[in-house]
């Protein structure tokens, strides 16, 4: 059962009559459990919907849309389901306490992954998620490999019972589903041999992995309960060559780079960040791959169109990481404008 938000006033769902607060039980007989069941469910033209209204009243609409109009049925938010690995290394646990509630919630839902690009583990998947995710075809997903040794990844999501990754991986690509992977990398836990096998495993899944990020473990004083290694230049190095050699049999052998070092390695390495070209079409870029090629792109293709600014500054606010690169995007800036920065 899903419930209604909001209804689109001029829409379908408008003229039919339906309000916020009616519980959306099923569609053409089948029990509608949330909105992907929803959103699946109500793709045909014809449409049988079984509803009950604020009011407790059970009605059924049935429904002859034109091709591609919409129902105009806002949903309730779903709940999040929730994540019950505890790794040291979650960015949850770098959190100062006192922010807003939502902020500290471990979310770990394939639903998400699929819908808004959010990482998940799969650890907590069952049959039914499984059938599900093949029934609707929920593909990319993507996936928190970390590792794909079954011991080492009992280790770093510090749970004894997570299923093995390779083995979900493989059932579900066998059934069409593909993967945009990401690996956390701890030193000491998961780079070398364990790196290795990782990205051999990934590789050996063929085309079903499209891409695969190698990305440094952060930490923040916050991190009480992290017990491993910091990142620091030299593992950030070695893991920057691991990910050129295997990027460089890729493009051999695949054409596509199909793995790629977030820009927090290139950072910490001081190895100069590749230009555009070499992230493609920047598939992991909101993993922070990527991120910094692309800011110095749509600056080339869109500072002509800046306007002159007489009389006034530009601010320009960023963090630590970032603040030695700013340096010729600023110059860039003041060139065009005519003004200073501060």
């Amino acid at each position: 059962m899903v419930t209604v938000a909001r209804v689109r006033p001029g829409t379908i769902a408008d003229e039919l009559g339906i309000q916020p607060g009616t519980e959306l039980l099923a569609v053409n007989g089948r029990e509608v459990d949330d909105f992907l069941d929803w959103e699946f469910l109500t793709a045909d033209d014809t449409l049988l919907v079984h509803a009950r209204t604020p009011g407790g009243e059970e009605l059924e609409f049935d429904i002859e849309r034109p091709e591609g109009e919409p129902l105009g049925v806002e949903l309730v938010p779903p709940s999040v389901r929730r994540c019950a690995n505890r790794c040291e290394f979650c960015f949850i646990e770098g959190l100062p306490k006192g922010l807003r509630k939502n902020l500290y919630i471990r979310d770990d839902d394939y639903r998400l992954s699929f819908a808004y690009g959010n990482f998940a583990t799969l650890s907590n998947l069952k049959e039914r998620d499984e059938r599900r995710i093949i029934e609707y075809r929920l593909s990319p997903l993507y996936v928190s490999v970390h590792a794909t040794p079954w011991g080492a990844r009992k280790v770093l999501l510090n749970n004894p019972r997570v299923p093995n990754i390779v083995e979900q991986l493989t059932r579900l690509s066998q059934q069409g589903i593909q993967f945009h992977c990401q690996m956390v990398i701890v030193p000491g836990l998961n780079d070398g041999a364990v790196l290795e096998q990782s990205l051999q495993d990934l590789w050996d899944l063929g085309d079903a992995v499209i891409t695969v990020a190698v990305v440094p473990v952060g930490l923040t004083q916050f991190n009480h309960l992290f017990t491993g290694e910091s990142m620091d230049r030299e593992n950030a190095a070695r893991l920057l060559e691991a990910v050129g050699r295997w990027g460089d049999r890729a493009r051999i052998e695949r054409d596509k780079r199909w793995v790629f070092g977030s820009d927090e390695l290139y950072l910490l390495s001081d190895v100069p960040l590749p230009d555009a070209e070499y992230y493609e079409d920047f598939p992991q870029i909101e993993n922070g791959v990527g991120a910094v090629a692309s800011l110095r792109l749509r600056l080339h293709e869109g500072i002509e169109s800046l306007p002159a600014l007489p009389g006034r500054r530009i601010g320009v606010v960023t963090g630590t990481a970032m603040a030695p690169l700013m340096g010729d995007l600023v110059r860039q800036l003041e060139q065009q404008t005519g003004r200073s920065s501060r």
